[in-house]
């Protein structure tokens, strides 16, 4: 499996902005897709999942903000990202579990078993 991300870029404070992320392989609609984020100098953070059935979570920092959604047809997970803060400029990671996901586990990065290469959002004040 190979995930490719994209759609980064700089924007300023308020603006909005969509990542995609394209996954080979078959079976996609049965994995689900989280994505991450890293900032210079701290840890990979969770940011958003969506499970097969299209059930998503998200953090609390984004919530209200940012969409997760998935487009099994394409084998496509975006990320619809709005009201952006200086905050969230990191690269932001695409990642894909082969196996089911439950809620107290979804935001744990060693759940996942391929992840993207990263796209970079800086968001200026």
């Amino acid at each position: 499996v190979q995930l490719q991300a994209s759609g980064g870029g700089l924007v300023q404070a308020g603006d909005s902005l969509k990542l995609s992320c394209a996954a080979s392989g078959r079976a996609f609609s049965s994995y689900t897709m989280g994505w991450f984020r890293q900032a210079p100098g701290k840890e990979r953070e969770f940011v958003a999942a969506i499970r097969s059935l299209g059930l998503t979570t998200y953090a609390g920092s984004v919530k209200g903000r940012f969409t997760i959604s998935r487009d099994n047809a394409k084998n496509t997970v975006h990320l619809q990202m709005n009201i952006l803060k200086p905050e969230d400029t990191a690269v932001y990671y695409c990642a894909l579990r082969m196996g089911s996901a439950i809620v107290s586990t979804i935001g744990r990065a060693n759940e996942y078993d391929y992840w993207g290469q990263g796209t970079l959002v800086t968001v200026s004040s």
